[in-house]
């Protein structure tokens, strides 16, 4: 009888077997059927068949998303890290295109299945039930995470809701007529719902959710955000991590919140310094490198997904031995500006004004001055808060002045003025140079 996949998450030795054979596999099966990687690899001067245990991982080259790009650039429209004959796809998503030209993802039928087992282990340790009633408040477009949320939770035999085509008025009045328990959702997205729950004078503690599983961003790995959320909706707020080119692979779990654990039965997870590639102890920041094992059809290999992590040294109070990120993503190394000697993330600033309740939404623009970056924060009150915004500018400016260390300037706005948001939001500008 197999071992439950809670009963492998105890077994480090265990887990690591399992990555040693899933990688061997992946290997044989794709060299030399995909031309990505079989080119990646003769160019490197790299015979894989050289990589017999799972420390031999290391040999292989890092892999970046430019790579990928450029790609599907020369051989449009998917590129060239397909293993199998087009005609094996059953499945097309997208990217964003929030940092930069979107990327078009296929999937096999079994890379499909493999997702859907990532979604049935975030599911688990999410703590859901059988009887949650799950809403996705979005609409459906080629964006993989809500995809892949929904018929996961559909497989398990949950009753899912599908809030495409509605406005958030309309999703509100869904949500609580159908009493959803479950929300996933971006945390820009939850809060804009409980905005408009406040204009329509709808208490949210008093419906039926209990948990929003968020992802997409930082806000849920931000407390301050999660703090407004949890309060303004009554519910748990469960950060998970994932992305189009790799799938999901990180969850925050029910029983210890304020981090992610890796599904590294699913993957293999590397964290380095950026600048040397090497790798660093726990408890050090470093980025994030994932292999990923079961999405044979169009594999990522030693992918820098440039999210900084921390993997904690503390005893996992569950006796899980899985890699559990403290804090979560706590920043992208592509997002960091500095300032006057000081590296800030855009995170670090959302940290800062969603203490500050009166704020509902913010801008962040860099902006160069004599060959210098300096950050221009522009917030927007709720209505309650219009007829003193001055004061509240002089909050927020010595807020964030003795959180980062230094002065920036802070504007605003009247309230309504600052865009919304139904996935992702989009809060850092930069001044072209």
């Amino acid at each position: 009888m197999e071992p439950s996949i809670v009963d492998v998450w105890k077994n480090r030795s265990e887990i690591e077997a399992i990555q040693e054979r899933r990688l061997l596999h992946l290997l044989e099966t794709i060299i030399p059927r995909n031309r990505f990687w079989t080119n990646k690899y003769t160019q490197a001067g790299i015979d894989t068949r050289g990589i017999k245990r799972l420390s031999d991982l290391k040999t292989l080259p890092l892999t970046s998303k430019q790579e990928l790009v450029d790609s599907q650039t020369q051989q449009p429209p998917y590129g060239a890290n397909l293993t199998y004959p087009s005609t094996k796809y059953r499945r097309l998503h997208q990217t964003s295109g929030t940092t930069g030209r979107p990327l078009r993802w296929m999937d096999t039928q079994e890379s499909w299945d493999w997702i859907m087992e990532c979604w049935r282990q975030i599911y688990l340790l999410a703590g859901m039930r059988s009887d949650d009633r799950l809403f996705f408040p979005f609409s459906f477009g080629p964006f993989i995470g809500f995809w892949a949320a929904f018929e996961g939770a559909c497989r398990l035999g949950n009753f899912c809701i599908a809030g495409g085509g509605m406005s958030t008025t309309v999703r509100l009045q869904a949500m609580i007529e159908n009493e959803a328990t479950v929300i996933c959702c971006t945390p820009t997205y939850a809060m804009r719902m409980a905005e408009v729950a406040e204009e329509q004078g709808i208490d949210l503690r008093e419906s039926s959710v209990r948990m929003l599983i968020v992802a997409g961003e930082p806000g849920g790995a931000i407390p301050a955000t999660r703090a407004r959320l949890e309060d303004v909706w009554e519910a748990r707020v469960i950060d998970h991590w994932g992305m189009t080119e790799i799938a999901s692979l990180g969850v925050e779990s029910e029983d210890r919140p304020g981090g992610l654990y890796l599904l590294e039965t699913e993957c293999i997870a590397e964290i380095l310094d950026p600048d040397s590639l090497e790798p660093v102890q726990h408890g050090q920041l470093g980025e994030l490198v994932i292999t990923n094992l079961g999405r044979i059809g169009t594999p990522m290999i030693r992918y820098r997904t440039r999210d900084l992590v921390r993997a904690s040294t503390e005893p996992d109070p569950a006796g899980r031995q899985l890699t559990w990120l403290d804090g979560g993503i706590l920043g992208r190394s592509d997002d960091m500006v500095i300032v006057r000697g000081n590296n800030v993330f855009p995170s670090s600033i959302e940290a800062v004004v969603r203490e500050i309740p009166e704020v509902a939404e913010f801008r962040i623009d860099v902006k160069t001055i004599r060959a210098m970056q300096e950050l221009v924060i522009t917030i927007e009150p709720v209505p309650a808060a219009a007829d003193a915004i001055e004061a509240l500018r002089v909050q927020v400016e010595a807020a964030l002045r003795k959180r980062l260390g230094f002065s920036c300037e802070v504007r605003h706005v009247a309230p309504g003025e600052l865009p919304r948001f139904e996935l992702k939001g989009r809060r850092l500008f930069r001044e072209e140079s």
